[in-house]
């Protein structure tokens, strides 16, 4: 009896617990369901909602499309969708942004110009800060938000609010390139809390090149295009942007053209592609290009770029400025076209409106480099060395290994008699590099000025080395003036083999010759006066390996 009652009460233990996980079953399901339920009703309001404003939502979307602002805007009023509402506040913003560029051309000059405001944009401020601290506004409404305020100058705000709109729609790819604008450096950069999504790779490679920082840059779209990316143009165009700021032009301009081969009526980078070839000078290439573009079409920036470039490389400055001014028009926030557009007004000798330009360009990127250095050669050209250095520095900061920006600053801190910081740009600038090959030259001559007559021979010395092992000693005239300086100075010194030499090479140049041919005279008159008796320096002969001399860094 004792057993069969042990069996029955296991029995009835095992029925409770089957019917338990029964009903759980049973319960869980019916989560789901009610889950399942819920999702679908919020999904029918939210399309009752887009439904209730379909009518007045296209209505609007064909006035939005005609540019008709506020009557876009009138007739969303009363909508209460997230799609009419980003509608009803994106129309009311350009609405004011075109009232803007219609005062601005109305305005006499650029003092008026530069106190012509969206006056829109501080009541779309409060409208949006309330439906922001109440949650209620989705991906797109965030993005405007964000625009807002970077418009008003409030930056930090902004950031907070694109950083939120990438989480909120993290595919929306304008949201992440207005973030781009306001990042300044690595550590704000790094400081950022990103989605995790692939976007974000895309954003940090356009980033790392936005910041020089090409190794990084190169190393992220490499990766992209192991991931899969490997027939994207856009990233071939990037990476082509790259190798342009690094100054690579063969391999920029190889990319430009496989890329153009892929891709036939591409006009995005253009501008950057006529660039390089303005550089190297290619005018049938580049003439090519712009009829090219001409007939894709004409009323593009891009398009207006290149045909400024073209006028540029023939010498018609006014012209090319006339077509900056055209893609200025189409887009007052191309960075490009505001350079160029300094650098034609000063091949013109206009530093007020090349002054201008760039600062215009400096608003629409902190970061470009190529403004601030272009406002350093204007005040240069003034005779103004202290703007020139605060210039030319703000340049330094964003191109740190580029030597053209590092002789400039030598070159004012020279003006400035500043000839430490002076000579230590000049050595910085041979270190990483010299492009221009006028580092050693202009260092060797401030040694001069100083009477240091044994470090500017070793610069000269130094110099004369690299131009000869680059076979190009018949194409630059600064040789012969090392060669009449190391001559001199060898005789003095009595190394009359040294200097015999000297004085030779300075034969082959013109504006030297005559010099050379008399410190040969004076040398054999020397000779046979008296034995040569030199004494030993620590000087190495003209062409061998150079020794460090001092280490300025």
């Amino acid at each position: 009896l004792a057993a069969s009652n042990t069996v029955l009460s296991k029995q009835h233990s095992v029925q409770k617990a089957t019917t338990a996980k029964r009903l759980c079953v049973v319960e869980f399901g019916d989560l789901v369901q009610i889950k399942k339920q819920l999702i679908s009703v919020i999904s029918l309001l939210a399309l009752f909602e887009d439904a209730q404003d379909l009518d007045a939502l296209g209505l609007a979307k064909s006035y939005f499309d005609l540019k008709e602002y506020d009557r876009a805007a009138y007739f969303l009023r009363g909508c209460c969708s997230q799609k009419a509402y980003f509608l009803y506040m994106y129309s009311r913003y350009l609405s004011g942004e075109k009232k803007k560029d219609d005062e601005t051309v109305d305005s006499l000059g650029p003092l008026e110009k530069g106190q012509v405001r969206n006056e829109a944009l501080r009541e779309l401020r409060v409208e949006l800060s309330k439906k922001h601290s109440a949650g209620e506004l989705d991906g797109f409404a965030l993005y405007l938000y964000g625009v807002v305020l970077r418009k008003l100058d409030l930056l930090k705000e902004a950031v907070d609010v694109f950083v939120e709109a990438t989480h909120a729609l993290p595919l929306h790819w304008g949201a992440w390139l207005e973030l781009c604008n306001l990042v300044t450096n690595i550590e704000m950069l790094k400081s950022l809390s990103l989605p995790d999504c692939w976007i974000r790779d895309f954003f940090m490679a356009h980033m790392y090149t936005e910041l020089q920082m090409i190794k990084e840059a190169l190393q992220k779209y490499q990766s992209l295009i192991e991931a899969g990316f490997s027939k994207s143009t856009y990233i071939m165009s990037q990476i082509a942007v790259a190798y342009h700021n690094i100054r690579d032009i063969d391999q920029a301009l190889a990319l430009f053209n496989e890329l153009r081969e892929q891709d036939p009526f591409r006009v995005e980078n253009m501008d950057t592609f006529s660039n390089l070839l303005y550089v190297r000078s290619m005018k049938p290439e580049l003439s090519y290009l712009a009829h090219n573009l001409v007939e894709i079409d004409k009323y593009r920036v891009e398009t207006c770029c290149v045909i400024g470039n073209y006028y540029s490389l023939r010498s018609q400055h006014e012209k090319a400025a006339l077509y900056f001014q055209r893609a200025l028009k189409l887009n007052p926030r191309c960075l490009g076209a505001w350079t160029l557009m300094g650098h034609e007004y000063m091949e013109m000798k206009n530093t007020s409106a090349a002054i201008q330009a760039y600062r215009h360009a400096i608003e629409v990127n902190k970061r470009d480099y190529r403004a601030w250095y272009g406002l350093g050669q204007t005040y240069e050209i003034l005779k103004m060395p202290f703007y020139c250095l605060y210039y030319y520095r703000k340049a330094h900061q964003l191109r740190p290994n580029d030597s053209r920006m590092l002789v400039a600053l030598g070159e004012s801190y020279e003006k400035l008699s500043q000839h430490v910081e002076a000579k230590k740009c000049y050595w910085r600038a041979y270190s990483v590099g010299d492009v221009e090959r006028m580092a050693l030259l202009k260092l060797a001559k401030l040694h001069e000025q100083l009477n240091e007559s044994d470090d500017a021979a070793q610069c000269y010395i130094i110099y004369i080395q690299d131009i000869f092992s680059c076979g190009e000693q018949l194409e630059h005239a600064e040789v012969s003036t090392a060669l009449r300086y190391l001559g001199q100075y060898y005789f003095k010194n009595k190394l009359y083999d040294e200097a015999s030499l000297c004085a030779q090479r300075c034969c082959d140049y013109n504006d030297a010759r005559e010099e050379g041919k008399a410190l040969l005279r004076q040398i054999s008159q020397v000779r046979d006066q008296t034995e040569s008796s030199t004494t030993d320096l620590p000087l190495q002969p003209l062409f061998g390996e150079p020794q460090l001399f001092h280490v300025y860094v």
